[in-house]
């Protein structure tokens, strides 16, 4: 069965499987999100390519990172609030790597963020440096390395679960540099650092087994009054699915969710 399924990948919302086969949901609930069993995010591009995987032009500047633009959403588990980046929290402040040196301690979480790309996580364990995973080999690099040019921020408290004592979590990160393909655990940079902070075995590729109800719910909030709400299997799916919001940026995420609601209402006044 394996080898008859295709790679999940940067789907769009109008692709994203619902209750119904014609497309449309008969009821007001959440949706069913998508299965990314075979996929990565930030692994998939290589250096010095755009999103899409075609070549950068060298003389097109970097663009800067927008906070007004990111996506506001929660993850819940079951009734659990376990993750939440929003207007009404506190949202980190993005620093030059340089300036960020000065704020870090050992074992926090730091996160590389621009415009159009995947956030990229790391885990900073002290002397500068921080360990990551960065195209399918688990590093440890300088910070300002690790940045490639992006504005960063510590992120510790972005996922509401109780975190490891800041000697465990180097200790976590440490034990897996040199990891490479195969033997890693992790889909994605954001994954391996968030297991390396918290331990939970639901970060890792297989931690949780996809069959059953849809214990995950992806709450995206478009404005004061509105949300979207998507339904997952395993906090990995929910963590890709998020990621791909945070590259796409709030503007790409909402136009997306229009044109799908749109469709959706189209099928039903033919369906009527």
């Amino acid at each position: 069965m394996g080898n008859q399924m295709d790679k999940l990948s940067h789907l769009s919302y109008a692709e994203v499987p619902t209750m119904d086969p014609n497309g449309v949901d008969a009821e007001d609930g959440p949706r069913l999100g998508v299965s990314y069993i075979f996929s990565n995010d930030d692994d998939d591009l290589e250096d010095g390519c755009a999103i899409d995987g075609t070549a950068k032009d060298p003389n097109q500047e970097e663009k800067r990172y927008n906070q007004r633009d990111e996506v506001e959403c929660a993850v819940y588990n079951r009734d659990e609030c376990i993750y939440e980046r929003s207007a009404q929290c506190a949202n980190p402040e993005v620093y030059s790597p340089e300036n960020l040196l000065n704020k870090c301690k050992p074992g926090d979480l730091v996160e590389f963020v621009a415009t159009a790309q995947f956030p990229h996580w790391a885990v900073y364990v002290g002397d500068f440096q921080v360990v990551h995973l960065h195209r399918a080999e688990v590093k440890n690099s300088f910070l300002t390395d690790a940045s490639q040019g992006r504005r960063c921020r510590i992120v510790n408290d972005l996922y509401r679960l109780k975190a490891l004592g800041p000697d465990m979590v180097v200790q976590n990160a440490m034990e897996q540099v040199g990891l490479k393909d195969r033997g890693l655990s992790w889909r994605n940079s954001e994954c391996f650092a968030a297991w390396c902070r918290f331990g939970k075995r639901e970060f890792k590729t297989g931690g949780e087994i996809r069959i059953g109800k849809q214990p995950y719910r992806l709450k995206i909030v478009l404005s004061d009054k509105q949300s979207h709400v998507l339904e997952f299997q395993s906090l990995e799916d929910v963590i890709m699915e998020k990621r791909r919001n945070d590259h796409l940026g709030r503007t790409a995420v909402v136009q997306e969710l229009a044109t799908h609601f749109s469709s959706s209402s189209s099928v039903e006044e033919i369906q009527k």
